[in-house]
């Protein structure tokens, strides 16, 4: 029997005069099916030198690196072998300090700017003892957003970022082509906002390529100049700017902006930089410029102390719930920035938790796209402060279950759609009962909330068995405008009845309970057998008893409250006619 394991028996057993064609072609795939010996040599080179970052029992490391205050022991040959730096880095021998002979150096004082966490290092090291690019860690690499694919989330965009950045660095060539290629799928997919911390990176590792796509992306956005100019190094803001002076057609109008107005708004904001609201209401009094016309509240919660957050809202000059130039609320930045005390601070002077963004995200949906499992699940001992981001989760959740129209508090941009129609739903069967019941007064709260113009509610298309005007699609209509249309039918109608809530609290308090329990079955007054339908209809009939009266006891209320006010009125007039006399 020839052995198989020798090249030269496997050469004579396939040259034999008596073999086919096919029995010496299939011997000779089987000779060069055989693993190649380097490439098996190599591979449990790679799996032995692993050992020595996974096996704790056995530390032969001669030197420390400490990451986020933990150390991370290192083989000096190794990194020396694999990477420039350490190697020149090793040769200066300039350990901070010395423990049992091991020179110990800190990540913090290696790095130039930016930060490298522990997972992103350990990753990196695994790369330079393995030849191997491990899988990205999920504690760190996604977010706690239960329908987010984590393919653009911050936390994804943030570990790849550092990866980059130690590459780069560390001048492992093959690692910063890979991960700024990995980067640039992120650009177009990611929000603006998440684009700003790769572009950082890009510019100071000079991947040019990826600057340009980043700076392109932010051109065409429309993120302001101030919070491009205070998020991004001078040199590329300045450049930023400049691709946005060009015109994109010979149609385009180039916006012109008031270098006065202008002017004013930046002291405000230099104010608010050094914590000096007296200083902001000087330049208010010396300019017809606004609170809102600064995006000062904006400015304050996305950059400042909390406590001048407080005092900015203290003022009672700025509308809580203004929208910027990207859509994005006060409450949104806060959520963005992650502040426990500024998002307090906002939802007691009536932040609306409800509003979304103009893509469909809420500010705890914000929240969550920015929060790594690792921190959100991190236990906090007795006397520790409490994790941030878990915090401003756990408030803006309270703040969203504490408003009975909240809905589901986990909905984000990808379940929107769905949201929309049952908060829609909602909201359009409610004014319609309120339109049978007392038509006079909803139509008054309806005009004031300019809701009264726009289609047929709900309820009565469900009586007439069609529901079409918030399932209809329009091929002509881009989904971006359908959400919008739908979002501005939602603050309308949320309008509305805000003010029946605040005029007729008594029949708002029927009508809720209505909403809650008795909806579903009267909502199909001809379904069922007659025997149901039959008492479907007494209890609409007693509904309709219960609200009104309730919109009686609410009428007579304002009549006696009104009574008094001129009584008093009369009183003091003629108070006022017997003084003069």
């Amino acid at each position: 029997m020839a052995n198989f394991s020798e090249p030269s028996s496997s050469l004579s057993f396939t040259s034999c005069s008596h073999q086919s064609n096919g029995s010496i072609n299939q011997n000779m795939s089987s000779f060069d099916a055989r693993p190649n010996l380097e490439v098996v040599s190599l591979s449990k080179l790679s799996s032995n030198l692993e050992q020595l970052l996974l096996d704790s029992s056995c530390d032969y490391s001669d030197a420390e690196i400490v990451v986020e205050g933990s150390p991370v022991g290192v083989h000096r040959c190794i990194l020396a072998a694999r990477s420039k730096f350490f190697q020149e880095l090793f040769k200066q021998e300039k350990g901070s300090s010395v423990k049992e002979g091991k020179p110990k150096y800190c990540m913090t004082d290696l790095l130039p700017y930016g930060k490298v966490g522990h997972e992103a290092f350990l990753i990196f090291l695994s790369y330079l003892y393995t030849g191997k690019l491990k899988p990205s860690p999920m504690e760190v690499s996604t977010c706690v957003d239960n329908v987010c694919a984590h393919d653009a989330c911050r936390p994804a965009i943030s570990f790849a970022v550092e990866l980059l950045y130690a590459s780069s660095i560390f001048q492992v060539s093959e690692l910063v082509s890979l991960f700024q290629r990995r980067l640039l799928n992120f650009v177009d997919k990611a929000h603006v906002e998440d684009v700003i911390p790769i572009l950082v990176v890009a510019f100071h590792c000079q991947a040019n390529q990826l600057v340009a796509q980043c700076m392109d992306r932010i051109a065409r956005s429309s993120v302001d100049n101030i919070s491009i100019e205070k998020e991004l190094p001078y040199e590329v803001s300045e450049n930023i700017k400049l691709l946005r002076k060009k015109p994109v057609s010979d149609d385009v109008e180039m916006e012109v902006v008031d270098p006065l107005r202008e002017k004013r708004i930046r002291r405000i904001h230099k104010a608010l930089d050094s914590d000096d609201v007296e200083l902001v209401k000087l330049l208010l009094t010396e300019s017809d410029v606004t609170l809102d016309d600064a995006n000062a509240l904006h400015y304050a919660a996305a950059y400042c102390d909390p406590k001048v957050v407080s005092e900015v809202l203290g003022l009672g000059l700025a509308d809580v719930n203004q929208r910027n130039s990207q859509g994005y609320t006060v409450l949104h930045i806060a959520a963005m920035r992650r502040q426990p005390s500024v998002i307090v601070s906002l939802l007691n002077k009536g932040a609306c938790a409800l509003d979304i963004t103009l893509d469909g995200r809420s500010a705890v949906s914000i929240c969550r796209r920015l929060t790594r499992p690792k921190d959100y699940h991190a236990k906090t001992e007795q006397g520790q402060e409490a994790n941030k981001n878990r915090l401003c989760i756990d408030v803006l959740e309270r703040e969203m279950r504490r408003n009975p129209m909240a809905g589901d508090s986990s909905i984000t941009s990808h379940t929107i759609s769905d949201d929309l129609h049952m908060k829609l739903l909602y909201l359009e069967n409610r004014v319609a009962f309120a339109r049978l019941f007392f038509p006079t007064e909803a139509k008054v709260a309806m005009e004031i909330a300019n809701a009264e113009t726009t289609r047929e509610f709900a309820v009565v298309s469900v009586s007439k068995g069609s529901n079409k005007n918030l399932t209809e699609v329009d091929l002509n209509e881009t989904p971006a405008n359908r959400n919008k249309r739908l979002h501005t039918r939602l603050e309308e109608l949320m309008k509305t009845v805000e003010m029946g809530r605040r005029f007729f609290p008594k029949c708002s308090e029927v009508l809720d309970k209505f909403m809650e329990d008795d909806l579903p079955d009267l909502f199909y007054l001809e379904k069922g057998t007659p025997e149901e339908q039959r008492v479907k209809r007494m209890r609409f009939m007693e509904l309709k008893e219960d609200v009104q009266k309730a919109f009686s006891k609410d009428k007579a209320e304002h009549s006696r409250l009104s009574a008094s006010s001129s009584s008093s009125s009369l009183r003091d007039g003629s108070s006022k006619k017997l003084r003069k006399s």
